[in-house]
């Protein structure tokens, strides 16, 4: 088992313990380390790791391969990318095809970002596959369209009611956010429900692939994503409802951009480890619930897998 997974297992369990080493990971500053001071970090004994050394090599190493990622797709440089594409998508666009255009920016890079990070500890995940790659195009293609949506159907529909163009830009957002991020991790990985993944035992060695466990670490890490988007939509839509209620804005509207734009930096920025840490990054799946081959190796009765991100 790798040493990040085994830090987790130790330290991870927790929610509150879980939030406060996201916290330490999304530091931004580590990603001006060298690669080769990652690798020498990652290459530490557990018992040798300072608080240098655990963020370095969980932010910027892969718990399967070993490998470091790739800069701009590590967990540290998840805000600083997503957050301007995350803005722009919630713009109220003068024309479709710009609603289009920056929901494609924001779709493909949380594609890359989910297929980065995911589980490639099974032999024919370590590389993608044909379909695999398909299925991320066809993902990006379905995300593009529904997350425009709101703007579609008040350009394409001549939508002139402001009362139904602030519900189709306030409230429709929020589950559709949420069901966008939910089904495109969930057909992202796909392959690791139908290939399997691997599970350990409570002494870090391989027991065997298991589908059971690569099916519930995508289910964890799609919900988790769709928490993340479902939560940032619903922010400042809440935030502006009660803002309007006041007499500052009433008297001046033309702050509800501004606000409405930094309150979703605000709740992006802070729903992102929120929503890491939801589920375990080394998690669990009881001896019951995964295939008879493998369920004599769970001694405590419950067998370990790497959720991926």
């Amino acid at each position: 088992m790798d040493p990040n997974l085994f830090f987790w297992k130790s330290e991870g369990q927790s929610f509150f313990s879980r939030f406060k080493i996201w916290v330490n990971i999304l530091d931004p500053t580590s990603l001006l380390s060298s690669d080769a001071k990652i690798k020498k970090a990652h290459g530490l004994k557990l018992d040798d790791w300072d608080e240098e050394a655990v963020t370095l090599s969980l932010s910027s190493v892969h718990a399967d391969s070993g490998d470091v990622l790739p800069l701009m797709l590590r967990p540290a440089a998840f805000l600083s990318v997503s957050a301007p594409l995350v803005v722009a998508g919630f713009l109220p666009h003068i024309n479709v095809k710009y609603a289009l255009l920056w929901q494609f920016f924001l779709q493909s890079y949380q594609t890359r970002f989910t297929l980065a990070n995911r589980n490639t500890s099974s032999e024919k995940s370590k590389k993608l596959s044909s379909k695999q790659l398909l299925l991320s195009a066809g993902t990006v293609c379905y995300a593009t369209c529904a997350g425009s949506l709101p703007q579609i159907m008040i350009y394409k529909l001549g939508v002139s009611s402001e009362v139904i163009k602030a519900v189709l830009r306030t409230m429709l957002p929020i589950p559709l956010s949420a069901a966008v991020a939910f089904v495109s991790v969930y057909t992202v990985r796909s392959e690791e429900s139908q290939t399997g993944i691997q599970v350990f035992d409570s002494n870090g060695n391989l027991v065997g692939l298991s589908k059971a466990a690569g099916q519930k670490a995508v289910k964890e890490t799609a919900l988790s994503r769709a928490a993340l988007f479902g939560t940032s939509a619903a922010v400042p839509s809440l935030l502006i409802t009660l803002l309007w209620r006041t007499r500052v804005i009433q008297k001046s509207s033309v702050l509800i951009a501004p606000l409405r734009y930094m309150s979703i930096v605000m709740g992006f920025g802070l729903m992102i480890p929120v929503s890491f840490s939801l589920f375990p990054q080394l998690g669990t799946i009881k001896k019951d619930n995964v295939e008879k081959n493998l369920q004599e190796a769970a001694c405590d009765g419950l067998l370990y897998y790497h959720r991926g991100l």
